[in-house]
Formats: structure tokens, sequence, C-alpha cells
């Protein structure tokens, strides 16, 4: 199994999902802020000049078999930058049962 991290403009999540909804059983949004190539903006408030070093993005988790990665992979890169990592086991926590 890999897990694959993808960071997204907001704007961008609608499509990708749209993307991935016949490909994957599910996956995890988290709203995150951070900067990259653009190093943020300079923005207005009140009369007043401010810095805006952290941007609003969005991360999507997925967890895939390894026979989907390069589908799922291929069709993220169209909007996001990626990284792979590989998961050596995963516990559903639902329905795991200490004994």
């Amino acid at each position: 199994m890999k897990l694959i991290k993808a960071i997204i403009k907001p704007l961008k999540l609608d499509p990708v999902k749209a993307a991935l909804s016949n490909m994957i059983e599910g996956m995890t949004v988290t709203e995150v802020k951070g900067f990259g190539r653009q190093k943020g903006h300079t923005e207005c408030y009140r009369g007043s000049r401010y810095t805006v070093d952290l941007l609003s993005k969005i991360m999507i988790d997925i967890v895939v078999e390894d026979e989907q990665i390069t589908a799922v992979v291929n069709c993220i890169c169209k909007v996001a930058r990626t990284v792979i990592i590989a998961l050596d086991e995963a516990i559903r926590i639902r329905t795991f049962s200490i004994t």
C-alpha cells in the first residue's frame, strides 16, 4: 500500500475529487497553510500593508493499493505536486480491538 499526499490550491479540490471519484474509496482532506515558489504576497488592510507568508492550501491524503498508484498519481499530477510514502502497516482504528 502507498500513502499519497497532495497539496493543492483550495479551488482545485472539487476537480481533483471528481477526477478521483471512480478510482479511490476515500480520502482525507485537511486545510493547511504553507508557501512554495510564490513565497506569499503583500496585502493592504485599512491602509496598512502586511505580508502574507503562509497561504491557504488543501492537503489530500489517499491510501491506495500498489497497482493503483500510477493511475492515481498521474491524475493528481495534473493539478498538484505529490509525495509518495511506502506504507508498511495500516490499522483501521474504528474496528481495531486490543487483545
